[in-house]
């Protein structure tokens, strides 16, 4: 890290370093490979042992290497090129892990796009990105269709293609149109028969992946990752969980493969360890957890919300989670509430990290052997990080409330065609050129980093500051909640407060009023702090990690 930098508190010393556990070091070296070489080494080693567990079906790697080479060179018959835009519109499944490294053999970039997504968000997407061809779930074919966009083909595939044959007979199938344009997955995979593409990939210039942001605050944007990037955040966590063996892990992959979480650490993670990744299309959480012990995962990943259902499902005890070697949260701040339920539920504690699509996933994560409730952890090998006051161009010093500023190998070069939001999005402070994050967190005297708030989410009241999500957590300790989002209104005068909407449990629907929760806050909030308005509701806006998109909650109060 350069020296310049203040001395405030003494970031160039990185003293997160002393929390590490043994044998992780503070640099790590980042290949600079194409990244499909993680799916060909991990097939040289590991050929036999499954990399895929689907409902019961099996893909080793040796069966995977193949398959992804040859949706490679049948991408390439087709005439797709070197920087070609690929979508990707699949729910988990081995199509989506073949589809990713094939297409990025033949030279493309992938664009993941969530499932979930309707027809007129899959457009825009698809038209911004400028993708010429997609990889599609028969199921969403008709969303493909009906989006318009002008591509040069359409490939479709079913989960019954991958799926045990009593299985495969009984699932559902979606009859897709036989026209011209309009290609099927398994006879591109058979049908193909010409050698691989020679692509020359640069990887520090070469993007792998468009992956786009979430737009909890904003409209999604796609974000440049090449495929340096994408190589050395998996190398970066690899250095940070010796407690890893290599080709001896099975991760549960229950986060949607499209988004960065799942993309990077279970599926890229995964290959590079040579793990067995155990896949599941949708949240069915008796599934997952019997699953989850019949497989014998050993690492487990999810979110806030998955966390505080899971504290309390009936199945949960059917897992053996002193196995787990790792089980992390991510994606969103986790409530202390949450973590002490589910640590006394299961005995194993919770680590929590801290990510972006523009950091390739990770950034922070929790050392095992030292979890500080309330912290998303630390900083990678590699990753220099610091909470700074950005308009004052200083880095602040250990309890002060700042933006963090981020840079490393795994961070992006910027955004997809956003001229604009890329000067917005880096900052030089001090000699250095930090990204922005656009979240205000603080570092304690240990060098670990807690979450305060996107800076969208940071509200002004006659002079005082007030933090969106400490409100939340606060109303959703009230018994009878369900679910709460806040977020900053204007009165008559311009000035900001905070409203909130709140969705209560069954029983007290109806019971629970305004007054009561506002009663609630009382003592718990600074007067200035508490809600002027409640508004209750049925349900809230989410993003497809379970975020309450406050996005959506500010559109709709603004009338936009």
């Amino acid at each position: 890290m350069n020296e310049v930098m203040s001395e405030v508190f003494p970031y160039s010393k990185r003293p997160w370093m002393e929390h590490y556990d043994p044998g992780v070091p503070e640099e790590v070296p980042c290949p600079c490979t194409p990244l499909w070489a993680l799916l060909e080494e991990s097939a040289a080693k590991y050929p036999k042992r499954p990399a895929l567990r689907f409902y019961g079906a099996s893909v080793s790697y040796d069966e995977l290497n193949k398959r992804a080479m040859s949706f490679a060179s049948a991408l390439a018959e087709l005439g797709v090129s070197k920087g070609d835009r690929v979508g990707l519109y699949l729910l988990n499944s081995p199509q989506f892990v073949i589809a990713y490294f094939g297409a990025l053999r033949a030279g493309a970039v992938v664009v993941p796009v969530s499932p979930a997504y309707s027809s007129s968000e899959l457009a825009f997407q698809l038209q911004d990105s400028g993708s010429t061809y997609i990889v599609c779930q028969d199921v969403l074919f008709e969303n493909v269709e009906r989006a318009g966009v002008e591509l040069k083909g359409i490939i479709v595939t079913g989960a019954h293609e991958y799926l045990p044959t009593l299985k495969g007979v009984f699932a559902k199938k979606t009859p897709i149109p036989d026209r011209p344009g309009v290609h099927h997955f398994q006879k591109l995979l058979k049908g193909a028969s010409g050698p691989l593409p020679e692509v020359t990939i640069n990887p520090e210039e070469d993007l792998a992946a468009l992956p786009y942001t979430g737009g909890t605050a904003a409209q999604p944007k796609g974000v440049r990752l090449t495929h340096a990037n994408l190589v050395a955040c998996t190398a970066q966590l690899r250095a940070f969980f010796p407690v890893l063996q290599e080709g001896e892990e099975a991760i549960a992959a229950s986060l949607p493969l499209y988004h960065i979480y799942g993309q990077v650490a279970a599926l890229l993670m995964g290959i590079r360890i040579g793990a067995t990744i155990v896949l599941f299309t949708s949240l069915d959480l008796g599934q997952i957890l019997s699953s989850a012990e019949r497989e014998k995962v050993t690492v487990f990943y999810g979110v806030p919300a998955l966390y505080d259902v899971l504290k309390d499902h009936s199945k949960t005890t059917l897992v053996d989670w002193a196995r787990m070697k790792l089980i992390v949260c991510g994606a969103d701040a986790l409530p202390d509430t949450i973590a002490e339920a589910w640590e006394t539920r299961t005995g194993r504690p919770v680590m929590e990290g801290f990510g972006m699509t523009e950091t390739s996933g990770v950034s922070h994560v929790s050392p095992t052997q030292r979890i500080k409730r309330g912290s998303f952890g630390v900083p990678l090998p590699n990753v220099d990080s610091a909470v700074a006051d950005v308009e004052g161009g200083k880095l602040l010093a250990p309890g002060e409330v700042g933006e963090l500023v981020l840079a490393g190998p795994n961070i992006t070069a910027g955004y997809w065609e956003r001229d604009e939001e890329n000067k917005r999005s880096f900052v030089e402070i001090e000699g250095r050129t930090w990204f922005r994050t656009g979240d205000l967190v603080r570092v304690d005297d240990d060098g670990y980093f807690h979450y305060c708030a996107r800076t969208k989410d940071l509200i002004k009241y006659k002079g005082f500051s007030i933090f969106l999500r400490e409100i939340e957590e606060l109303i959703g300790q009230h018994p009878m909640v369900k679910a709460a989002g806040v977020i900053g209104v204007k009165d008559t005068r311009e000035r900001e407060y905070p409203k909130a909407y709140v969705v209560l449990r069954p029983e007290a629907r109806g019971r629970v009023t305004e007054a009561e929760i506002r009663d609630f806050l009382k003592g718990r909030l600074a007067p200035y702090k508490v809600p002027k308005v409640v508004e209750f509701r049925s349900e809230l806006p989410k993003t497809d990690v379970g975020k309450v998109s406050r996005r959506e909650l500010r559109e709709e109060s603004e009338g936009l």
